[in-house]
């Protein structure tokens, strides 16, 4: 898994590894220059392969906002150094439009294999902004972003709810059903 996120990794881990994959982090420390999730997820994962000789998995993933024009998107990492700072950033960009804050997460998985093409799949969750955190879970955007359906934001659900409300475990149960991992 080429990633140096702790957060992604252990949703990875509780993922794949129920499905008999096993997970081991590598980080490809190359700059995220693509100007799509894919063209990231696939610089990462295929330096990964190259470096290891083993198939790799990339992701990349972002936050959206409708009221924002689909900001930050593939910049949802650099509004700020740490996390309270981007989610602080966000919510101030906010402030001058009406609520609800429509939004949506992406994630594009990239899977790299010696001797084959990369190959993607991607998945994503429509749901708000909030302007308050809500919960203490997750990583990221997840204490503001408000899934309807569940009632609550990911940073309100344990580990097991988020999986089957999230854009990654949309992506992840694409590229297990894929058959592209055996």
């Amino acid at each position: 898994m080429a990633t140096g996120n702790q957060g992604k990794l252990r949703e990875y881990r509780d993922l794949l590894e129920p499905a008999g994959f096993e997970v081991v982090p590598f980080e490809p420390g190359i700059e995220e220059t693509g100007s799509t999730y894919l063209e990231n997820a696939a610089l990462k994962a295929e330096a990964a392969m190259a470096a290891t000789g083993t198939p790799a998995v990339g992701d990349d993933s972002g936050v959206e906002v409708e009221a924002l024009d689909g900001f930050p998107g593939l910049y949802s990492a650099r509004l700020g150094k740490t996390q309270p700072e981007r989610t602080a950033e966000l919510l101030r960009r906010l402030e001058p439009y009406p609520r609800p804050w429509r939004a949506r997460f992406t994630c594009t998985i990239a899977l790299a294999r010696p001797g084959e093409t990369t190959r993607s799949v991607t998945g994503e969750r429509r749901g708000e902004i909030v302007p308050e955190w809500r919960g203490g879970v997750g990583f990221g955007y997840d204490p503001v972003f408000y899934v309807a359906e569940a009632g609550k934001t990911f940073g309100e659900m344990d580990p097991e709810e988020k999986h089957r409300w999230s854009h990654r475990g949309a992506a992840v149960r694409a590229l297990l059903a894929s058959g592209w991992l055996s």
